[in-house]
């Protein structure tokens, strides 16, 4: 005579089978199309390619990179200054 856990245990098995072989399908399909990339430059921490010379002075010298006489001076050898 078979009892109730032998057969409750059967499709159970299946079912975990054929959850394990969809969640590794959905990991190839991401690892493949590029979905986890993860050595991505951080953006934030990138200089912006349309800023100039002079914009780039300026956000240091108004964060305290650089003193009044240093700003000037670069200002100066950049030609934007008088």
């Amino acid at each position: 005579m078979m009892n109730g856990i032998g057969m409750g245990g059967g499709w159970l098995f299946g079912v975990l089978i054929a959850a394990g072989v969809v969640l590794l399908i959905i990991l190839l399909v991401r690892f493949l199309g590029g979905g986890m990339k993860r050595d991505r430059p951080d953006e934030q921490n990138m200089p912006r390619q349309s800023s100039s010379a002079r914009q780039l002075l300026d956000e240091r010298y108004a964060r305290g990179d650089l003193t009044t006489e240093e700003y000037q001076e670069r200002i100066r050898v950049l030609g934007d200054g008088t």
